[in-house]
């Protein structure tokens, strides 16, 4: 194999990433799968997607190695391949923020104004919870807190927040966090926590991008 032979081989493995990754539906489980486990039939219904394409956007994810499976009766369970991918989505995302201005822009519309969150970062964070002085909600889903949690963290799903609101004592402020930077889930809880006067503020990421920083987190170990 001479020299140009191997370098086109090589990058067209690379290439595999690349297009694996060129969907936005295939972004979006990854992102999804990066919380923990999920079902063919869990991804479909969150995307709204039909059972067959989201079989096939799987397939090409499965592919190119960048997501495994099991099999469990009727089930086939997803996951992320390993953290190298996680690393990797990060990336992706972090690229498109510095050179594409049309992602402040969505943001913005979207989730609007969020400097009244006033975000905390993960340093502060592991220092407040380590004196005691904050209380950590997990607000997303609680099967996938289950599935791995920032270490600390109490797991409070956004849309119970209002029937569990006594568990939260009132003489600590509370920090939220879910999915990542772009969940709503999060500033929905601080904007219900700070409408009845208790001190709140987001995560100034998820549990995903914590987990890459390699700070502690909890959760089951993972099948082989």
């Amino acid at each position: 194999m001479d020299k140009r032979v191997f370098k086109t081989a090589l990058y067209q493995q690379f290439a595999r990433v690349g297009k694996a990754l060129s969907s936005p539906h295939r972004i979006e489980m990854m992102e999804l799968l990066s919380q923990g486990e999920r079902t063919v039939e869990s991804l479909a219904d969150e995307l709204g997607l039909g059972m067959g394409n989201a079989s096939a956007h799987l397939q090409v994810l499965r592919e190119a190695r960048l997501v495994e499976s099991r099999k469990e009766g009727l089930f086939v369970h997803y996951r992320v391949a390993d953290d190298v991918v996680l690393k990797l989505l990060e990336g992706l995302r972090r690229v498109a923020e510095s050179r594409l201005a049309e992602v402040d822009r969505l943001v913005e519309s979207y989730l609007g104004d969020r400097t009244e969150m006033d975000a905390i970062g993960f340093d502060e964070l592991r220092s407040r919870l380590k004196a005691g002085s904050v209380i950590l909600l997990d607000v997303r889903p609680a099967g996938e807190y289950a599935a791995g949690h920032i270490a600390g963290a109490l797991s409070v799903p956004h849309d119970q927040l209002e029937e569990r609101l006594r568990e939260i004592p009132r003489d600590k402020e509370v920090v939220a966090y879910c999915r990542g930077p772009y969940c709503v889930f999060a500033d929905q809880v601080v904007a219900t926590l700070k409408g009845k006067r208790r001190k709140a503020r987001r995560l100034e990421a998820g549990f995903p991008e914590w987990k890459n920083a390699g700070l502690p987190v909890s959760g089951p170990k993972r099948e082989k």
